[in-house]
């Protein structure tokens, strides 16, 4: 098994790998590209996504610097708007569903490390997916940690950490993000 199938899977990797280090420079430079971009050249936007992210639907719009570690593990529905500074570490799957919108400066996070130093300084990690439902609304400057599901017809608050999964029809905010609200 190789170190991208590795990772992919969730089991432990040498993020170090020849192969991976070159798949996060293919996709720093296409979002380099995309970031660098006159803001009125939405075609040319569109091509570099659909060479960039794994899977994506129809009217997928982002604003304008957008990070990634792989983008082929992200995949996205249909009719989903992210702001500025989205930032995905996409060592794991991160998977999105339609109608999602998503504030400035949000990140999701799949990697994740080993609790022993001596493994973490032989670049060893793991990954565990994100999953965002269907009519979900992220705000501003929301962290969502490696494993988490967030449901369908979820709202989550501006400057929450999600470090669990949020259920189904919910308003949800704080450190850590909790359901204050079912609607």
């Amino acid at each position: 098994m190789t170190e991208k199938e590795k990772m992919i899977s969730g089991k432990l990797y040498n993020s170090m790998d020849e192969e991976l280090i070159k798949d996060r420079l293919n996709a720093k430079s296409l979002y380099y590209e995309y970031n660098n971009l006159h803001p009125a050249k939405e075609e040319e936007q569109q091509a570099i996504l659909k060479k960039l992210i794994g899977k994506m639907g129809k009217n997928v719009a982002f604003v304008a610097p957008f990070y990634c570690d792989y983008g082929y593990n992200i995949e996205i529905g249909n009719d989903f708007f992210a702001n500025r500074c989205l930032d995905i570490l996409d060592c794991g799957k991160v998977i999105i569903g339609n109608n999602v919108m998503i504030g400035p400066e949000c990140s999701f996070y799949t990697a994740t490390h080993p609790v022993d130093a001596e493994a973490r300084n032989k670049h060893l990690e793991m990954t565990e997916p994100v999953r965002i439902g269907n009519n979900v609304w992220i705000g501003g400057g929301v962290k969502v940690l490696p494993g988490v599901t967030i449901g369908d017809n979820v709202v989550i608050g501006a400057g929450s950490v999600v470090v669990k999964d949020i259920e189904s029809n919910s308003v949800a905010v704080g450190n850590p993000c909790k359901v204050i609200k079912k609607i």
